[in-house]
């Protein structure tokens, strides 16, 4: 029964029957609780971040690989086109030079031509 009365009293009810020396002692309390909840909230909140920095990292990492992967595909389409090679040995070459991806990869066409100029300024 005294705990239901402390905790009504902790959510601002029930303060009637309190003198000025119980009220501040509350509110002490209750600033404490405040202190403690911030800094769990703080610490929290900061952990998030890092966790969300390192998959920008990440993401960056993957993303900065695979336009080098196109660049090199790139080079050898150009190449091969500038040496006359017909569209499939040029389909042949650019896929022994892939790297072994995941199966989960599903896309598997070949798209033949130049790229716009921005796409390997980024």
């Amino acid at each position: 029964m005294e705990k239901t009365r402390e905790l009504r009293q902790m959510m601002g009810e029930e303060l009637q029957g309190l003198n000025m020396e119980e009220l501040k002692k509350l509110e002490e309390l209750l600033e404490e609780g405040l202190s403690r909840v911030l800094k769990a909230k703080d610490k929290r909140f900061l952990e998030e971040m890092s966790a969300l920095e390192r998959k920008v990292s990440q993401l960056m990492e993957d993303n900065h690989q695979l336009k080098q992967q196109m660049e090199k595909q790139f080079n050898i389409k150009t190449h091969a086109i500038e040496q006359g090679q017909s569209t499939e040995s040029i389909t042949n070459i650019c896929s022994s030079a892939d790297p072994p991806q995941d199966q989960d990869n599903n896309d598997t066409s070949l798209k033949l031509g130049l790229p716009f100029p921005t796409d390997f300024e980024r």
